[in-house]
């Protein structure tokens, strides 16, 4: 116990940034607004308000309850319950903050305002885009998100109470047997390791109750490469062989009769499709119609079509308006949707903004940093970290990144939401 207890105090220690030098201040009395309040705008707001005291600092977005999104996977497991993971915006938003509890309509750019649903209009000098993004289930023709928990159908991401009829899908698959269809959308997409997670949680689920013989689990990877990342795509390759999870590549899910419990998938080689009586859902994913429909987005390259924020990567500043930011799920960056993401980008943007407005030239460069602690099975993970380049970079020199752990679990149930917290806060 006291090792354990140990490693997760550490693991706190290190993720919230206790031992990190003081941050630097500006005296400027800029406008900024932040759209959105979720992992990436509560930090913001936190650090900013601590960081450019004098400024004016509006906080925008309807939403009034707060989601620890990592945890999904623990509800489906059956090891939190929904409760463990919602929490409520007002615990974090600073004091000095102000907050208009509606969601953004427009971004107009130009005139460096954005317009609330009920028609208020927000002037800003500065502009912070946080507003993540949309889960676009009617994409899949036959899908909705009321199905999730019935006819064999789950998803985790659509929230904590989907999360756990996911949970129970799987329960009820493990007992009745069959087939079991697992895979993500060609989007680009929020935590790109949950579908694995499940896949692996269900074949877990099954050997403890000894059903896995009456189940077959197939993983429909959606290009060439089950993992973007090519040690990671590796490993998980070996262990699906250990496991028996038979994999297709190239298969994108385009639409599902759940009457008939069949799957339709776009291939290079035309449409297929599968029967099944469990499937996983992960829809495609882009941005919400505000963004979409402002001059903010990509204009051309594989960032455009779904309206990710244009951003330069290092600074994800926008490089048509450089007075907008864009932070966390929406910005058009080749990685970084991710909650351990937000954590390494919003100290490089606020920071290079107290440096610009104190007369100084900003410094700070995001690597694309992107965490995704594995979950192989209940009790064991693997730490998994990488960068734009796809280069693994360990936080921990003592935990393998492609090794199945204890402490990597023990992180990953004990020490993010801690971490998690302290980043709402801006101390991490």
């Amino acid at each position: 116990m006291r090792r354990r207890e140990f490693l997760v105090g550490a693991t706190a220690l290190a993720a919230s940034g206790a031992m990190v030098a003081p941050a630097q201040t500006s005296e400027t009395r800029a406008r900024i607004v932040i759209a959105g309040a979720g992992a990436a705008g509560l930090s913001l707001a936190a650090r900013l308000r601590r960081q450019v005291p004098n400024a004016t600092i509006t906080l925008i977005d309807a939403k009034k309850e707060h989601h620890f999104q990592p945890g999904y996977t623990l509800v489906a497991t059956g090891l939190w319950n929904p409760a463990d993971v919602t929490e409520h915006n007002v615990d974090y938003v600073p004091r000095g903050v102000d907050w208009i509890e509606q969601a953004v309509a427009e971004f107009d750019p130009d005139a460096k305002a954005v317009v609330t649903a009920a028609g208020q209009r927000v002037a800003y000098d500065f502009l912070f885009v946080a507003t993540g993004l949309i889960l676009d289930y009617q994409a899949i023709a036959g899908m909705d998100a009321s199905l999730i928990g019935r006819e064999g159908i789950a998803s985790i991401y659509a929230g904590p109470a989907q999360a756990a009829a996911s949970g129970a899908a799987i329960d009820r698959f493990v007992e009745q047997g069959g087939v079991g269809l697992f895979g993500r959308p060609a989007s680009e997409m929020k935590c790109a390791g949950a579908p694995l997670k499940v896949t692996f949680i269900t074949d877990d689920k099954a050997r403890r109750k000894d059903r896995r013989g009456a189940l077959k689990l197939i993983y429909n990877a959606h290009n060439t490469a089950v993992f973007a990342v090519p040690p990671v795509h590796d490993k998980v390759k070996v262990l699906f062989a250990e496991r028996g999870v038979a994999v297709n590549y190239s298969h994108v899910l385009k639409a599902i009769d759940p009457g008939a419990k069949r799957a339709t998938y776009a291939t290079p080689k035309g449409d297929v499709t599968l029967d099944y009586d469990f499937i996983h859902v992960v829809p495609p994913m882009r941005a919400p119609d505000a963004v979409r429909n402002s001059p903010l987005p990509w204009r051309t390259g594989p960032l455009a079509a779904d309206g990710w924020v244009e951003a330069e990567k290092a600074t994800l500043r926008h490089p048509r308006y450089p007075e907008v930011f864009a932070v966390g799920d929406i910005a058009g960056v080749p990685r970084g949707k991710t909650a351990a993401s937000v954590k390494w980008q919003v100290p490089v943007v606020v920071d290079n903004l107290v440096t610009e407005t104190a007369g100084r030239k900003p410094t700070k460069a995001y690597n694309g940093y992107t965490s995704c602690p594995l979950v192989t099975g209940v009790g064991k993970a693997m730490l998994n970290e990488f960068d734009y380049d796809g280069k693994l970079i360990p936080s921990f020199p003592f935990i393998p990144p492609l090794e199945e752990l204890w402490v990597s679990w023990l992180i990953e149930e004990k020490g993010l939401k801690g971490a998690y917290r302290a980043m709402l806060r801006g101390r991490a």
